[in-house]
């Protein structure tokens, strides 16, 4: 049970982790639900339901309903709102593992957040389990690229052999 959050700016990849987590987690005795905007990709086993605020179908609203439900597994596409964010803890209170993703650059704005949305310290630092902040890896231009061999000492640190080494494309 808890909150697991994966935060970074704008088309860093947060769905696209919380998709990979779902995917190791998802198993048929499990009851995954998830509330996005929009459903990104999906997959077999999850119900998933696509947030329509134009409808009144919010984050929050969506939440509520699953609680009722009885889910083991909770994926909120973002968490946007003090409504939302006051759902999803008291959830991880209840006994459920909530997935999902915030707006911030680095791990630890990912609390300042929280309590900005008028969330209790003491609930973050009940509930929180872990925050992953990431960034997606730049892609080095062709012209500006340049061939590295690390030495034979610096492989042995990292724990790899020259043989696991990658030529980057």
């Amino acid at each position: 049970n808890g909150i697991i959050l994966v935060t970074g700016p704008t088309g860093s990849g947060k769905s696209t982790t919380l998709y990979a987590v779902l995917s190791e987690l998802n198993q048929s005795e499990r009851n995954i639900m998830t509330a996005e905007d929009p459903v990104e990709y999906e997959i077999p086993g999850v119900s998933q339901t696509q947030v329509q605020e134009k409808i009144g179908l919010t984050f929050a609203h969506c939440l509520r309903t699953m609680l009722r439900q009885d889910p083991d597994i909770i994926m909120v596409g973002e968490i946007r709102d003090q409504d939302t964010a006051r759902i999803a803890i008291q959830a991880a209170l209840t006994g459920h593992l909530v997935l999902s993703t915030l707006h911030t650059n680095d791990a630890p704005a990912a609390v300042t957040r929280l309590i900005d949305m008028g969330i209790e310290p003491y609930l973050i630092t009940s509930t929180v389990r872990a925050v992953v902040a990431q960034r997606l890896v730049r892609v080095i231009c062709p012209h500006c690229k340049t061939t590295y061999k690390p030495p034979a000492g610096e492989l042995k640190d990292l724990g790899i052999s020259p043989a696991q080494l990658k030529k980057g494309v």
